[in-house]
């Protein structure tokens, strides 16, 4: 069969995209203007710094890997000043806005009771200025939150969202140690424990701290694509993860939702090269375990077999291309690690209920050259 240039796989499509450093696919994909997202971070007092580091370095490394959506993002709060929870101060934060764009995200960062001053010596908490502050925020999101706005909360963050009743009727998590308080705080609202972040509606929670990371890899990944994703993931160092909640599990982040760093090197190796064979034996190799035991952990923390989870990736891929690209089914199949068409529509059967050729009929993209992939 005729080999073609285009990427074998995700990571190689997003390396094959960019110069020097990781870069998505959708880089100079087309000449049309970029989506503009605005991102309104609402910094509390007492920051817990944490809180807008990680998932605000998700939306900048997002910024450089590709080009169709650009999150603009501004840091506002009712003082032009604070003091962040590890003694760091931070300066020019905007006033709080009288009005947000129609689609706009608010993403609401956590605090701390006692920040860390020069020295290791502890402040004096809560005073009554950091309290006018806090019922500020309040105020403005019970007045600014409109339908069409997302709104994050990261770690007790979801506290401020639930003192102006915007939680109530939704399910939400927070910080496992602030859980209780949230349940009290919006006894109207459904709070759940033990996740990584919940998505309900136009709310968005996460339970803390790194939860916020993945929260916001999942926020990318719905508004660029799984290239995009992979590409910001492994740029920090990270693992893709989804809550367990969402009842709309992408293949790509679908049984990443566990800690176990064997599986997870599996899973790696599987997404790295979906044109490889991969035998149990060599996976085995990978995670250091054997091929009995690597079969056992793999059931156990993503719920099905390697042989299903490896073409449940090769389906979503074949069916990113089939969209993003005008390649004939014939190099469809093999870019994605089938031996032939035939064999990709007896996989694609198990997942879809509609034949891959809909994948491309309905897709506005269905011009764009495959050089671009």
């Amino acid at each position: 069969m005729k080999k073609v240039s285009e990427p074998q796989s995700p990571e190689k499509a997003v390396a094959a995209a960019g110069t020097a450093e990781v870069r998505g696919f959708r880089t100079n994909i087309s000449n049309q203007k970029a989506q503009q997202i605005p991102v309104f971070v609402v910094l509390p007092p007492r920051l817990l710094l944490l809180d807008i580091a990680g998932p605000l370095e998700v939306l900048r490394q997002a910024n450089r890997v590709q080009g169709a959506v650009r999150f603009e993002v501004r840091y506002v709060g009712p003082s032009s000043e604070l003091l962040t929870s590890i003694g760091i101060r931070l300066a020019a934060i905007e006033p709080l806005p009288d009005k947000l764009p129609p689609e706009a995200w608010v993403v609401l960062a956590g605090d701390v009771e006692n920040v860390m001053l020069s020295g290791g010596r502890t402040g004096p908490g809560k005073s009554q200025e950091d309290e006018a502050n806090e019922e500020a925020i309040v105020a403005w999101l019970k007045q600014t939150i409109q339908p069409g706005h997302k709104l994050i909360s990261i770690c007790t963050g979801a506290l401020m969202a639930a003192q102006a009743g915007l939680l109530d009727g939704h399910a939400c998590t927070t910080h496992h140690l602030s859980c209780a308080e949230l349940a009290a705080i919006a006894p109207q609202a459904r709070v759940l424990e033990n996740r990584l972040y919940i998505e309900d509606g136009e709310r968005y929670s996460s339970a803390g701290i790194t939860a916020g990371i993945d929260l916001m890899l999942h926020l990318v990944h719905q508004c660029t694509d799984q290239s995009c994703a992979i590409a910001v993931a492994r740029y920090l160092v990270v693992y893709l993860r989804r809550s367990g909640a969402d009842p709309q599990l992408s293949p790509w982040l679908e049984g990443r939702n566990h800690l176990h760093p064997a599986v997870h090197r599996v899973q790696d190796t599987i997404a790295g090269d979906l044109t490889k064979s991969w035998t149990l034996r060599r996976l085995a190799k990978v995670a250091g375990a054997s091929n009995r035991h690597l079969s056992r952990l793999f059931h156990e923390h993503v719920g099905v077999s390697i042989a299903e989870y490896s073409n449940r990736l090769r389906v979503a891929f074949a069916q990113e291309l089939l969209r993003e690209t005008n390649l004939d089914m014939e190099h469809v199949a093999e870019q994605a690690g089938f031996s032939s068409p035939r064999q990709l529509r007896r996989a694609w059967r198990k997942v879809h209920k509609t034949p891959p050729r809909e994948a491309r009929v309905r897709s506005p993209l269905r011009s764009i050259p495959a050089k671009h992939f």
